[in-house]
């Protein structure tokens, strides 16, 4: 089955289901300290069977396989082989998670890194309870989405806006992060939080209905609900509704992960170490399946029908469990190296918990940044038994169509049309070369960009300087020569972005930072769209040296093409 049909019975399905039309319930997003204060702690009884949280993503379908496919872990399964004995609970509500996981239910914690750098204040107040991080499951690469009403057509417009979102949920820090990339704050716009996700009256699909809310983070099904994505028609679609941005476009930007309780840790690190083994294992198995699925092997089927129980509820749900998994990365044995070990990569720990921290003090759900703690667990024994299956990399785009539909859209004047963020670098005249030392911050940016919003095209457009065009035009010079320095700027401007291209690139990889050069989009403008502007269908002149020196830049450009499948390449 295809991924459009995918979607189109995943939205069918999520119409059907949700509930009758009543006004949501707004609550009060208050420190998860604040919340717990009064749940006592507990040790982890010994001998029980360990209680395990999962929750309806695509890591959580690894998880299933490697119980064998069942909620009590069973015999010859991945986790039975290696002496691990669970029992999986689907945690939808994550206060509720946190009161089993501080009373020594569970010594797990299961969640989104946002939840979890939410949630660690108030879990670190007794060191017993200090959360760990011990492994990475997957990114998010098309099962969160951003919807807005008419009139919404970027997210800087953003400004002013009244947006829905889950208190506690996965789309807190997806809402934080694109602000500060647009250049906005949450300051700049106005909160409504939901005690739920999805499928109820208290949810941002249903506030979203309302008059007073401009935009809602939603999952996948939800956005194509609200905007009739699929094809279907039913009173739950807004009029004129579209999604601005899904983690299709920003596949880096929502990964879940698992924790473990610091005392646990201390006492069971074999036991641990060997949990994630296993999932990094049960990992390249469930994309074996996956590939084989074709076949209908009764492997495959079996599995999709127990996770569609234990992670949705209902057993029938198989086609929903397949489009969780098709809107996924999995992260393997590779990812967590990136994400664990490698410091310089865009999106690790570090990173991500140094960009989330403050926005969640300026949101009123954290009092103080924490640094967060992982297991430093040697990734080079982690390594043995795996086929690191994934672990080469496909360009993700296709260079001729993108370079197609960007010089098509460069004709037309329709390249913003889908542009998430810009900005821009300038040059000295004669120059040839863009050097680390003088353009670091600028590379950074890139980089980062690069790396969080991987379904994005990064265009780099050069611009010229028109002053010698317009002496020769005063001057009276022929029409073909005037053309030929036209040309020559076009040229001259595209040799500048592709030297900028190269430079970004060999600048991530001295930084350990691999970049998919398919990503990536140049253009020559020339003298086409001067700083200064245009005055009667020619370049303005320049008035001062300021704006003289401000023509001759590159500008970058972050472009969202979801809707464009043809310029993907199959992965």
């Amino acid at each position: 089955m295809t991924r459009p049909i995918y979607l189109l019975l995943i939205a069918a399905f999520t119409l059907w289901s949700l509930p009758a039309a009543s006004a949501p319930q707004y609550i009060n997003a208050e420190p998860l300290s604040r919340i717990l204060a009064d749940t006592a702690v507990a040790t982890i009884k010994k001998g029980a069977r360990i209680q395990l949280p999962v929750n309806s993503r695509c890591g959580d379908i690894v998880t299933v396989l490697a119980n064998g496919a069942q909620s009590h872990t069973q015999p010859e399964s991945a986790f039975n082989t290696a002496k691990l004995d669970y029992k999986l609970v689907l945690e939808k509500n994550f206060p509720t998670q946190l009161e089993n996981y501080l009373s020594g239910k569970s010594p797990y914690l299961r969640g989104t890194m946002g939840m979890i750098n939410m949630a660690a204040e108030a879990l670190s107040q007794d060191p017993r309870t200090k959360p760990v991080i011990i492994y990475q499951m997957s990114w998010s690469a098309g099962a969160d989405a951003l919807v807005v009403k008419p009139g919404i057509n970027s997210i800087k417009s953003l400004r002013g806006k009244t947006i829905a979102l889950q208190a506690y949920g996965p789309h807190v820090d997806f809402m934080s992060k694109i602000l500060h990339d647009a250049g906005l704050t949450v300051d700049d716009v106005s909160l409504r939080w939901l005690p739920d996700l999805t499928g109820t009256a208290n949810s941002p699909v249903a506030a979203f209905q309302e008059d007073d809310v401009d935009a809602a983070f939603v999952i996948r099904r939800d956005a194509l609900a609200l905007t009739s994505a699929a094809a279907v028609n039913t009173d739950d679609s807004i009029g004129g509704a579209r999604l601005l941005l899904s983690t299709r476009t920003a596949n880096h930007m929502i990964t879940d992960l698992y924790a473990v309780r610091s005392d646990y840790l201390q006492s069971h690190r074999k036991e641990v170490r060997q949990f994630v083994q296993v999932l990094m294992k049960a990992s390249e198995a469930w994309q074996t399946l996956v590939a084989d699925k074709q076949s209908q092997n009764n492997n495959y089927k079996q599995l999709i029908s127990a996770a569609a129980l234990l992670l949705l509820e209902n057993e029938t749900a198989t086609v929903e469990i397949e489009g969780i998994s098709a809107d996924c990365e999995l992260a393997g044995w590779q990812g967590n190296v990136n994400f664990f070990a490698s410091p310089t990569f865009p999106r690790s720990l570090t990173h991500l918990s140094n960009d989330m921290q403050p926005a969640l003090i300026s949101m009123g759900l954290i009092e103080s940044q924490l640094p967060l703690q992982d297991a430093d667990w040697d990734y080079s024994q982690l390594h043995n038994g795996l086929s690191l299956i994934g672990s080469t990399s496909t360009p993700r785009f296709n260079q001729q169509q993108v370079a197609l539909t960007v010089a098509q859209k460069l004709r037309k004047g329709t390249l913003d049309e889908g542009e998430l963020f810009s900005f821009e670098i300038l040059y000295e005249p004669n120059q040839e070369s863009f050097p680390e030392n003088l353009y670091q911050d600028a590379f950074n940016k890139a980089v980062e960009y690069a790396s969080t919003y991987g379904g994005s095209l990064v265009s780099i457009e050069g611009h010229s300087d028109p002053l010698k065009y317009l002496r020769k035009k005063s001057s009276g010079e022929s029409p073909l020569l005037l053309g030929g320095i036209k040309q020559s700027a076009k040229n001259r401007s595209l040799s500048h972005a592709v030297a900028v291209r190269n430079s970004v690139i060999s600048y991530a990889l001295s930084h350990g930072v691999t970049l998919d050069q398919s990503q990536f989009a140049v253009a020559g403008q020339g003298i086409a769209k001067p700083k200064s502007g245009t005055c009667d269908s020619k370049p303005c002149i320049p008035v001062t040296e300021q704006e003289w020196r401000d023509n001759m830049r590159i500008e970058f450009r972050i472009l969202q093409f979801e809707t464009e499948a043809s310029l993907s390449n199959p992965l």
